[in-house]
């Protein structure tokens, strides 16, 4: 069983409900965030909670809670959740993810912003299939943009309106491009690698955690470039992957028909995954 936090309530995730009057329901309002637990702390807490703050600040939703209060918040529901697991039998503590999501709130008039709705909840965690870092993952190319791309709203219904094509094409997700400049995967940051040199697009994306957690890990070992990254930089490009919470360093091997590299995993992804796998082991 896993705990969540609803406007000063604390109860199991099933037991809370949002009302049907609130914006992120009637007009699709809200932002949200996501990030885990190792050993039974926030990675890289206060980098996460800038990008909420910033998140709400650009869509206008004041906090209802500061950065200290909704991290006793979250240790409640890690206590809690951790609490109910080792009821149910099992005595090894385990770590967990974490939604926050920050909506519009209730609206008389439909449209009005007065007081946001803050939900917390704790998830379990839903790893990427093994597989997938040994083999790499395949991916297709969508002509699409976000819109507020550093905003982490909670719209997302472009990579939903694709699932089919993403299905057909037995792909992963979908590379963003749009004029021939590359932006990010729907869920994830996306990098090139090119000798020593590792490069990530820096417009229209959203700024990952883990993204910022891996330039800071290349730093001693590659020429990090932050910058406009053009289709056309795939052809001739050794390596990519993909970052996020979830995904860690996600080998991306081929784009469409493209085949990236020898179309194996490379060793300088392999790299930074064991480099991140070492930081989040010592959290």
């Amino acid at each position: 069983m896993y705990y969540g936090y609803f406007n000063g309530a604390i109860a199991p995730t099933d037991q809370l409900a949002i009302g049907v009057t609130d914006l992120s329901l009637l007009r699709g309002y809200g932002l949200f965030d996501y990030f885990l637990t190792y050993n039974g702390r926030p990675f890289q807490w206060d980098w996460y909670w800038e990008r909420f703050q910033n998140s709400a600040s650009r869509m206008h939703l004041p906090l209802p809670l500061g950065k200290d209060e909704t991290y006793a918040v979250v240790m409640n529901l890690v206590e809690r959740s951790n609490n109910a697991i080792r009821t149910s039998g099992l005595a090894t503590p385990i770590d967990v993810g974490f939604r926050f999501v920050l909506t519009g709130g209730y609206s008389a008039d439909s449209i009005s912003v007065v007081r946001p709705n803050l939900l917390i909840m704790a998830e379990p965690i839903h790893p990427v299939p093994l597989v997938q870092y040994e083999l790499g993952i395949k991916v297709i190319l969508d002509d699409y943009v976000r819109e507020m791309a550093e905003v982490k709203s909670t719209d997302y219904k472009r990579v939903i309106l694709m699932a089919e094509a993403i299905r057909a094409a037995r792909a992963s997700d979908l590379l963003y491009q749009k004029g021939g400049e590359i932006s990010e995967l729907s869920r994830s940051n996306f990098f090139l690698v090119k000798g020593d040199r590792l490069i990530t697009p820096d417009k229209h994306i959203l700024h990952g955690i883990t993204r910022k957690t891996i330039i800071q890990l290349a730093q001693s070992d590659f020429k990090v470039e932050e910058r406009t990254v053009l289709l056309s930089e795939l052809y001739d490009a050794d390596e990519a992957f993909t970052t996020s919470s979830t995904k860690r360093v996600l080998p991306v091997t081929q784009i469409g028909d493209l085949t990236i590299g020898d179309g194996h995993v490379g060793p300088k992804s392999k790299f930074l995954l064991e480099r991140f796998d070492e930081l989040v082991k010592a959290w």
